[in-house]
């Protein structure tokens, strides 16, 4: 069981003893699964060590801890136990205040330690035992930095007996630090390696430790005691918990990008714990009431991954994606079916305090679920999302089914475009969609707002508009009123322009609301408007199709490329005659209204506008026959051929 070699301070005649002692220690050892978060309850140790008065240069000068401060008690409280940790604490720091007057009476107080810790991990018990000492700790300068100024403090001190004159324990304290400098360090080590996911990767045999684990870590108690081991069993601790790590960061990669090309497990459990649980039994939190989950949470549940940096989207859009999922009409249909999870990813491997900062943010506001410390995830974990996903910097949305199978490895464009009404956000859910869908004033407004969808449900013929020039909006307008006094009805809206500066944009909504011009949307509303239109055309175009061979790309794309000269789209709702012009062409036909206006009773508005842009040049009656998938309200109106332009007659085909 000597596995430091030649270390001298294992060499000893009392070895045998040392032995038993080690074997009874072990005996009490029975963790029964409760979770206390050892590295931040590290981290408050480390700050109450930092921010005592010590006149020695401080112990930890690299602490991050500002960004990633305890702000809820709870955070640091042991779940599953019985006991509130904060007593648990106390007790230990009342043996350490006592004096112990012998080594029998040392091995007592061990022992004790020791039950009173038995149902904790070995890091749990270790940083439990150094809260205490901290909190002696960081009470005996608290006082010594009141005592000159605080009467309180004074009668304090002097009712505990505490010395006036420190200059002559300055070399106490310098070895004292020294220990709790090593303590904290082998502490690290074996936070480190109670956090590697054994469970999921075997080691190879020359680097496995564990069996020598629980040696080294109860020696670490002796340091109380043993200054001199310390050094020797850090280095030797971390020496082989370095190498464990190495090797099951490369292994456990390895193992998951296998794990999303294989045939689905079960369940998605075994996938969830290996991505997310193999340092802490409760990864998750609900953003909505912090609650901390466990992966349990998620079984047989759709999963869908929200992977990007810590600011996560651009404001617009990240509303925008709350709206389509959360806020989405359909999304009470689906309620307890499927669950986004964020999981922000740092630029670099150590996370900055802006990023926690951020993550903090949001992850206090989002109506998901999120990683609860991200910045605790293996780097395995996270270059594995990198390399299977192709993740750079830009957000994506990968989808694990009920099983834990990778179907989509980027469905935001399409959580985007459909919102709820994608459920299961496969990509075979995402073609299905694409087939059923025509290019109609019903696919282009979808429910970005609840005017327009009411408008898009009665049928109602509707022109949305957006230039950038008042002047030509103002001449438009004048136009279509126009034409509207004839008893055309139709309704009007302003969408803003594609890449326009919101204040440019803003200044026109105001002006068509305090001229009441027409109707128009938040600049909000707008920006959905412009960003489902993009996903729309990334969503076709990861599906491989060109504006030359599918009918809705292009006329989204054209949309998309329209010039701030002015431009219109007037269609109604579920109808596939819908009409796009601009500038000059657009105005040129509205002026001949006197040529066409008498076809909108027999054609509809849209149609009859193209009639008189396309006019067919073969008399009669339409010969061509094309299948239109059915949708509400599309029995209404009059369908033009695409390619003789003439209007076609209608009939039902059932299969």
């Amino acid at each position: 069981m000597n596995f430091l070699g030649s270390d001298p301070f294992w060499r000893s005649s009392s070895y045998s003893d040392e032995d038993i002692q080690i074997k009874k220690l072990l005996l009490t050892h029975d963790p029964d699964g409760r979770c206390l978060d050892s590295e931040l309850l590290l981290r408050a140790i480390q700050y109450i060590i930092l921010y005592s008065e010590v006149p020695l240069t401080p112990l930890v000068s690299d602490l991050q801890f500002d960004a990633m401060a305890i702000s809820d008690e709870s955070n640091i409280e042991a779940n599953s136990s019985k006991e509130p940790l904060g007593h648990v604490i106390y007790k230990i720091s009342l043996q350490m205040r006592c004096k112990w007057p012998g080594e029998d009476d040392l091995h007592m107080r061990t022992m004790f330690l020791f039950d009173l810790l038995g149902k904790y991990k070995w890091d749990a018990k270790m940083v439990i035992v150094l809260a205490a000492f901290a909190t002696n700790y960081g009470e005996f300068w608290l006082l010594r930095e009141l005592c000159p100024h605080n009467p309180l403090a004074v009668s304090v001190a002097m009712l505990k007996q505490l010395p006036n004159d420190l200059s002559t324990l300055k070399p106490r304290f310098k070895a004292l630090n020294f220990l709790v400098k090593n303590m904290v360090d082998v502490t690290k080590c074996i936070i480190k390696f109670e956090g590697l996911p054994l469970s999921h990767v075997e080691l190879d045999k020359e680097v496995d430790v564990t069996k020598n684990l629980d040696s080294t870590i109860i020696a670490t108690w002796e340091l109380l005691s043993l200054v001199c081991r310390s050094s020797s069993i850090w280095s030797h601790l971390r020496q082989q918990v370095d190498l464990c790590h190495e090797q099951i960061e490369t292994k456990l990669c390895q193992k998951l990008l296998e794990l999303f090309k294989e045939s689905p497990p079960i369940n998605n459990q075994e996938v969830l714990h290996m991505l997310f649980a193999s340092k802490d039994a409760l990864p998750f939190k609900d953003c909505s009431s912090q609650a901390k989950l466990g992966v349990s949470e998620l079984e047989n549940k759709v999963v869908v991954l929200l992977i990007s940096k810590p600011e996560l989207l651009p404001i617009e859009e990240l509303l925008f994606l709350v709206q389509q999922t959360y806020d989405h009409p359909l999304n009470k249909n689906y309620k307890g079916k499927y669950e986004i999870v964020w999981f922000p990813i740092s630029y670099s491997d150590t996370w900055t305090d802006d990023e926690v900062r951020c993550f903090n943010f949001f992850s206090n506001y989002l109506p998901w679920y999120s990683i609860r410390q991200p910045w605790l995830h293996s780097s395995a974990v996270v270059n594995s999302m990198k390399q299977a996903w192709n993740y750079k910097s830009e957000p994506l949305m990968v989808v694990l089914d009920s099983r834990g199978m990778v179907t989509n490895s980027n469905a935001i464009d399409m959580v985007i475009s459909w919102g709820a009404w994608a459920y299961p956000f496969s990509a075979s859910r995402e073609e299905q969609l694409w087939e059923e869908q025509n290019w109609t004033m019903q696919l282009l407004i979808d429910n970005i707002d609840p005017l327009l969808a009411s408008w898009v449900e009665e049928n109602r013929d509707i022109c949305i508009y957006g230039s950038e020039n008042q002047e030509w909006i103002r001449e438009f307008i004048s136009k279509m009123k126009e034409i509207k006094s004839t008893g055309v009805q139709f309704e009007m809206v302003y969408v803003g322009n594609r890449n326009r500066p919101d204040d440019h944009v803003k200044n026109i909504l105001a002006s068509i609301a305090e001229e009441k011009l027409t109707g128009s949307l938040s600049l909000t509303t707008t920006q959905f408007f412009w960003l489902r239109l993009e996903s729309m055309r990334r969503s076709k175009l990861r599906l491989r199709k060109t504006a030359d061979n599918d009918h809705i790309l292009d006329e989204v794309s054209a949309l998309l490329d329209f010039s701030d000269s002015g431009w219109a789209v007037i269609g109604k709702g579920s109808s596939t005659d819908i009409v796009q012009l601009q500038g000059k062409e657009l105005m040129q036909r509205l002026n001949l209204f006197s040529q066409w206006g008498n076809n909108v009773a027999k054609l509809g508005f849209s149609g009859a506008i193209r009639s008189a842009l396309e006019p067919s040049s073969l008399p009669g009656p339409c010969s061509h026959s094309t299948v239109i998938p059915y949708a509400e309200g599309l029995t209404e109106g009059t369908v033009i051929c695409e390619k003789c332009k003439r209007p076609m007659k209608k009939f039902f085909v059932y299969e």
